[in-house]
C-alpha cells in the first residue's frame, strides 16, 4: 500500500465497527429502558425508526456538503457525533425531566454520525491506492459484521458479569472508540476520489444514466435480501424452536452475522482469483435456496440452519454492488456513494417490512413472509444481468 494508506484503510475498518455499535447497542437495552424509565414499547419502537430514518436523510443531505468541507473533516465530524450520542446516552436520561427525550436526543446525535459514516467510509477506501479494490471493499464491509458480533458478545458478557444496571458505564466505554478513531482520521493520509482536474457527477447527471438505476435496484435488493431474514431470525428461532431469547439471538442473528462476515472476509482474501459477477450470481442463487429452505422445509432446525446460511449468501451483495458501481461510474464521486447508501438503506428497511406485512396477511405466518422475500435476491440476479448488458456500451451512458 502506497504512502501509508494502509493506516487509512485500518481506520475505515474501525469506522465500520463504530457504525455497528451505533446500530446494535441500544436495541439490547430496550427492555431495560422500559423497566427503568417506564417507557412504553410504542415509544421505544420510535427509536429504531428515527435512527434509520435520520440516517436516510443524512445519506441524501451529505451530497451538498461533504465535497465542500472535505472527507477528512467529514470523517472526524461523523465520529464525534457518534461518540457524543453514545456518551450522552449515559447522562441525558437522568438529567432531563423526560428520560425518553434524553434517549431520543442521544439517538439523534449518533444517527447523524452513523449516516455520515455509511456515506463516507466506502469512498474513502475506494480512493486509497490499491491493486485489489474489490477485495478490499469486501473485507471492509466484513468489519460491520464483526462489529455487530462483538457488540452482542461483549455487551452480553458485560451484563452477565457486572449486571444490566451498569449499562451506562458500557455506553461510555463504547463511546471511547469513535473518539479515538476521530483522532486517527486527523493524522492518516486521505486520497481524492476524483482525479485532479475532473469534476464529480451531479445527481442530475447520474439520474440520466441507465446503469445508475440498475445499480440503485441492485443496492435496494442487496439491503432487502440481507435484512429481510436478519431482522426476523431471532423471532423465527424462538417461534420455530421454542428456545429462549438468548439462545434465539445466538442461533439466529449472531450466526447470520458471523457467516455474512465470513463471506466478505473470504472474498477479501481470495477475490483476485474469483470473478465478482459469477460470485454474486452464485450468492443470489444460494440466497434464493435459503429463503425456500426457511419457508418450505417443515423442519425448524433445517429452517434455522437456512437462516444462518442466508448470512453467507448475502455477504458479497452490498460490497460487491458498491465495487461494481465505483468501477463502472468512475466520476460518480460523493453523489454516487451517497445515493447508493440511500438505496441500500431503503432496502434494509423495506425488506423486513414486506416480510412482516405478508406474514400478518397470512395470520402471522412468518414462513409465508420470508417466501415472499425470495423476490429480492431474484431481482438482484436480474440486476447483475442488466448491468452486464449495459456495460457492453460506454459505462457512463
Amino acid at each position: 500500500m502506497k504512502n501509508g494508506y494502509q493506516k487509512t484503510i485500518y481506520a475505515c475498518f474501525l469506522a465500520y465497527i463504530v457504525q455497528a455499535i451505533v446500530n446494535n447497542f441500544v436495541p439490547l437495552l430496550f427492555l431495560t429502558f422500559q423497566d427503568t424509565y417506564g417507557i412504553p414499547l410504542s415509544k421505544i419502537t420510535m427509536l429504531v425508526t428515527i435512527n434509520f430514518g435520520l440516517q436516510l436523510l443524512v445519506d441524501l443531505g451529505s451530497v451538498g456538503f461533504v465535497d465542500k468541507i472535505g472527507y477528512r473533516a467529514s470523517m472526524v465530524i461523523a465520529h464525534v457525533f457518534a461518540a457524543a450520542g453514545l456518551g450522552l446516552l449515559a447522562l441525558l436520561p437522568d438529567l432531563l425531566p423526560d428520560p425518553f427525550m434524553g434517549i431520543l436526543l442521544s439517538v439523534i446525535l449518533y444517527a447523524i454520525g452513523g449516516g455520515l459514516l455509511e456515506v463516507l467510509v466506502s469512498p474513502v477506501v475506494e480512493a486509497c491506492p490499491s491493486d485489489h479494490k474489490e477485495q478490499t471493499m469486501s473485507l471492509l464491509h466484513s468489519f460491520y459484521c464483526w462489529g455487530h458480533v462483538g457488540v452482542v458478545l461483549v455487551s452480553t458478557v458485560f451484563f452477565r458479569t457486572l449486571g444490566i444496571g451498569n449499562w451506562k458505564a458500557l455506553a461510555v466505554i463504547w463511546a471511547i472508540l469513535p473518539l479515538l478513531n476521530a483522532f486517527i482520521f486527523t493524522k492518516v493520509p486521505m486520497a481524492s476520489l476524483i482525479e485532479e482536474g475532473e469534476k464529480g457527477l451531479s445527481i442530475k447527471d447520474l439520474a440520466g444514466m441507465k446503469l445508475f438505476w440498475v445499480f440503485m435496484l441492485m443496492m435496494m435488493c442487496a439491503g432487502a435480501s440481507e435484512q429481510a431474514v436478519s431482522q426476523w431470525a431471532s423471532t423465527f428461532a424462538e417461534k420455530g424452536l421454542g428456545v429462549s431469547k438468548t439462545v434465539g439471538d445466538l442461533a439466529g442473528p449472531l450466526a447470520f452475522a458471523v457467516l455474512m462476515g465470513s463471506a466478505r472476509a473470504f472474498y477479501g482474501k481470495y477475490g483476485e482469483k474469483i470473478d465478482l459477477d459469477k460470485f454474486m450470481a452464485a450468492s443470489c442463487l444460494l440466497c434464493v435456496g435459503t429463503y425456500l429452505c426457511i419457508s418450505l422445509v417443515p423442519s425448524p432446525v433445517i429452517g434455522l440452519a437456512g437462516c444462518a446460511v442466508c448470512g453467507l449468501s448475502v455477504g458479497i451483495m452490498w460490497p460487491g454492488t458498491f465495487s461494481k458501481a465505483a468501477a463502472s461510474i468512475p466520476r460518480g464521486g460523493t453523489a454516487l456513494f451517497a445515493l447508493m447508501a440511500l438505496a441500500g438503506d431503503l432496502g434494509c428497511s423495506g425488506g423486513p417490512t414486506v416480510v412482516g406485512m405478508v406474514s400478518s396477511y397470512f395470520g402471522e405466518d412468518l414462513k409465508k413472509g420470508i417466501l415472499a422475500g425470495v423476490l429480492f435476491p431474484a431481482f438482484l440476479l436480474l440486476g447483475i444481468g442488466l448491468c452486464r448488458r449495459c456495460m457492453r456500451g460506454t459505462p457512463e451512458k
